[in-house]
């Protein structure tokens, strides 16, 4: 399954692409990655669905988009458009997490989790939130009217009120600071860059200066979950998407995964599952 990484468009300023269907699909038939084959991003893709309809799936959720939705596709995430661009109009985001200042990243990020990416604004919502992506859109075209910094400066500003707004609207409850602070941020990116190496919080907190209960302490009142089950489930979604969308052998997974036996692999995925690789692998391909 391959990663396609953020290339800005040349001769503009990195960090903000503003695209159409035909335009997201030119970029991926260019790269030889079309969009009816799944890819994982490297970037944030956020889809605005103005007409039409266009079928999707993320992950292991199929959606089909109509007027007035919104799906936002976090880096790592498999995504796959089955039926291509089709003829809906759409307003496509495509920004890598660094593009974000400091300050929205900490009220987006407890949102990552979120296993609801799918927004359908009501109407005084929408309204507000197409006046922004226009202004978006707007500034983004008009290459000549800012110098290199005030425009980058603009177009960070604006994509960050449609951020703001749509972790609001995924989560109504979702604070403002999210919980576990810094320990949780550290940790979860830890894990991000280790779960292929070591499945033990003891080991991530000795990498980290922190006890395994302050880590456990900390991803509790993020998500609600001890440290331990945070990196089973990560290692089991990625489990999930190298079974569904490779054709890899079960062994193979299980070492990308961190298991040294394919046994181990099998007994982990079966007592999270219910199924062995091969089952599951099985039921979600036919």
């Amino acid at each position: 399954m391959p990663t396609v990484s953020y290339r800005p468009t040349p001769g503009r300023p990195p960090g903000l692409e503003v695209l159409d269907l035909p335009g997201l699909a030119a970029r991926a038939d260019a790269s030889e990655r079309p969009l009816t084959v799944p890819v994982r991003p490297a970037f944030h893709l956020l889809v605005a669905l103005r007409s039409g309809r266009l079928a999707c799936s993320v992950d292991f959720t199929s959606y089909v988009l109509e007027a007035g939705d919104w799906l936002w596709v976090w880096p790592g995430q498999v995504l796959r458009f089955p039926g291509g661009p089709g003829a809906a109009d759409a307003t496509v985001l495509v920004f890598p997490s660094g593009f974000p200042s400091a300050a929205t990243d900490t009220l987006i990020r407890g949102c990552e989790h979120t296993p609801y990416r799918l927004v359908t604004p009501d109407r005084t919502r929408q309204t507000a939130l197409l006046r922004i992506l226009d202004a978006l859109v707007e500034e983004h075209a008009d290459l000549s009217g800012l110098g290199p910094e005030a425009y980058v400066e603009t177009l960070r500003h604006l994509l960050a009120v449609i951020l703001v707004r749509l972790v609001h609207l995924m989560d109504p409850r979702h604070p403002t600071r999210p919980g576990g602070g810094e320990p949780f941020h550290l940790f979860r990116q830890a894990v991000e860059e280790g779960f292929g190496r070591t499945h033990r919080v003891e080991d991530y907190a000795a990498r980290l200066g922190y006890s395994p209960r302050t880590l456990t302490r900390a991803t509790r009142a993020a998500l609600g979950c001890g440290a331990k089950r945070f990196i089973d489930d990560r290692v089991l979604l990625e489990a999930k998407r190298l079974l569904i969308h490779t054709d890899l052998p079960q062994a193979a997974i299980g070492e990308r995964v961190g298991f040294a036996h394919p046994t181990a692999f099998s007994a982990f995925f079966r007592q999270h599952t219910g199924m062995t690789p091969t089952e599951f692998r099985s039921v979600t391909q036919s």
